[in-house]
């Protein structure tokens, strides 16, 4: 009777467990393998665990386009959730999901990850809390559908890359267009996380590689932290995936050849997720699975990333938290500052790159010809590769900037991105550099909202301007001055004044009649010699100039006290 009892009870119990376990299983487990959970499908799984596990915490932050909040799913063994606290002796991993809702790899192995730690299926990190954003795109995400991801094998149904207000939430961090992005950058400051994860499907050439991965360019993300991101992490964690059987390569950026010529470093500038949490000093990655491999192999392969990612930052947490802090102390006031970086080619290397042959043929849709990936024909090749940058721009940083208080918009990203500033108590008479747009780009098309400035330039030189009361005094030496100098240095790649902030100094609002202003302008001339000298000497230097009346009005009038000082006067300035 005893043994018939000891069986019914492990009977009994492999029951339970059977039963508990199905309870947890998330909507891709319960389905073929190739389909993954909306949005509804996942908000409930994470209700679930945050209900029956008191290591995980759900919040409701802030509102997105689409009129729904994002969610901030937090996992912490020790069961506490203040992030004061928690920062002061662990670090903090943020994963973001569904940013592209058609790539949702990461929100369905994300949900199996977070169940896995709760249940203890895989070892809880001692030193590491897990924070994850579901949801990103939830516009984006309540638009599925099976057709717009023309390329992409699997899942059945999918969200789409636009959000509600048809935003590509990948291209606008740094000018935060949306309520998405605000939202987004509310968690991030809040929780100060030490390194980011930002799950996504690749698009471009075929490849054996089932994930590829982007780590921010680190020789943007500075010396220190980047170094070791570069040559301790990252392998560490190359090495690890190596171990489960899953090879992994850089992301393929060769979209106008094959990979087998050779690809470089993604560049992530601030427009990027990883672009801009590198301006707070956190190592960032975007997983990148393989668009042509099977969808429940991608979701895979994107939990083993993230699980290799934790076990790493949960042996080296001490390390990364101290390089941090060592890495804030290369972004100083009257420190050199580089604005735009290039490929260095003299540092190419080689690695062993997991491809297909590819040719060319006849199309059968086109006159043309097709490239087409012989998968009949893999191969092993050492192929070039160039992930070094160097320098091509740069800039003093300046103590402070100083905005005047009519630009609130600009004040309120400041608020938005934890930048501390001040505004002055009484009108103020300060020495400063000023900058004037020489000349400029701009994009013929729209892109993401906005007509982007290229090529831009300034001259600059220094002035004493009459500040207001009010107006805000903006200092350098503090964690977010390389976010500052990216924003406000109009010459850099995704500057405020490139995504056209203030592109109201460039349109000239007064101005003449030329029939009156010739009697002006004559008067000008026989006053002031050197002006005439000057105008003349540019006629002589200027064919095309000296053959033109209307330019030479313009330019006196240019030169004279009756042209408005507003005019590409950049209206941020430089305090030395």
């Amino acid at each position: 009777m005893k043994f018939l009892a000891t069986i019914s009870f492990f009977v009994f119990t492999l029951a339970l467990l059977a039963q508990t376990n199905k309870k947890y299983d998330t909507f891709f487990e319960k389905g073929n393998g190739n389909q993954a959970a909306d949005y509804q499908e996942t908000i409930k799984y994470y209700t679930l665990l945050a209900h029956d596990f008191l290591t995980i915490q759900m919040q409701e932050m802030g509102l997105t386009d689409s009129g729904y909040p994002l969610h901030m799913i937090t996992f912490n063994p020790d069961k506490d959730f203040d992030f004061n606290k928690i920062q002061k002796n662990k670090v903090v991993l943020l994963v973001n999901n569904g940013i592209h809702a058609g790539e949702p790899d990461g929100i369905d192995a994300t949900m199996q990850l977070f169940r896995d730690l709760a249940l203890g299926k895989i070892k809880a990190p001692k030193n590491t809390v897990i924070v994850t954003i579901p949801v990103y795109n939830i516009g984006g995400a309540l638009n599925r559908n099976s057709t717009t991801r023309a390329n992409q094998d699997g899942p059945e149904i999918y969200g789409f890359r636009g959000n509600a207000r048809n935003y590509d939430l990948n291209r606008d961090l740094i000018k935060s267009d949306t309520r998405n992005t605000k939202s987004f950058v509310e968690i991030f400051q809040k929780i100060n996380a030490d390194v980011f994860i930002d799950n996504h499907v690749s698009n471009g050439s075929d490849y054996q590689y089932k994930l590829t991965y982007i780590m921010t360019q680190h020789n943007k993300l500075g010396t220190v932290l980047g170094d070791f991101m570069n040559t301790e992490m990252m392998p560490a964690l190359v090495k690890d995936l190596q171990n489960k059987k899953i090879e992994t390569t850089p992301y393929v950026d060769s979209f106008k050849d094959t990979p087998d010529k050779g690809f470089g470093q993604f560049v992530d500038n601030p427009r990027y997720t990883t672009g801009y949490t590198s301006l707070f000093n956190t190592i960032g990655f975007v997983v990148e699975t393989h668009m042509l491999k099977k969808y429940a192999e991608r979701v895979k392969v994107t939990y083993e990333y993230m699980k290799s990612t934790i076990d790493f930052m949960d042996t080296n947490y001490l390390k990364i938290k101290e390089l941090r802090l060592k890495n804030e102390e290369q972004y100083k006031p009257k420190k050199s500052y580089t604005l735009k970086w290039e490929m260095d080619s003299t540092k190419a290397t080689t690695f062993s790159f997991l491809g297909f042959e590819a040719g060319y043929k006849k199309s059968e849709a086109t006159t043309g010809n097709r490239l087409y990936y012989d998968r009949s024909k893999p191969y092993k090749k050492d192929v070039p590769y160039i992930k070094e940058f160097k320098s091509a721009k740069e800039v003093v940083i300046p103590t402070a900037y100083i905005i005047p208080r009519g630009f609130w918009n600009i004040i309120d990203l400041l608020k938005n991105n934890g930048i501390i500033y001040s505004q002055l108590k009484n009108d103020t008479i300060v020495e400063v550099e000023s900058y004037k747009i020489a000349d400029f780009k701009t994009v013929p098309y729209a892109y993401e909202g906005h007509y982007l400035h290229r090529n831009t330039t300034v001259t600059s030189k220094m002035v004493k301007v009459t500040f207001a009361k009010g107006d805000y005094l903006v200092p350098t030496n503090q964690k977010g001055v390389k976010y500052l100098v990216e924003a406000f240095e109009p010459e850099g790649v995704d500057s405020f004044f490139n995504w056209n902030f203030f592109d109201t100094i460039l349109q000239q609002k007064e101005g003449y009649s030329d029939y009156v202003f010739e009697d002006t302008a004559a008067k000008l001339l026989k006053e002031n010699p050197d002006l005439k000298a000057e105008l003349e000497a540019k006629k002589q230097s200027d064919a095309v100039f000296a053959k033109n009346p209307e330019a030479q009005l313009d330019w006196i009038y240019k030169h004279s006290v009756y042209y408005e000082k507003a005019h590409l006067q950049y209206p941020v300035y430089r305090l030395l």
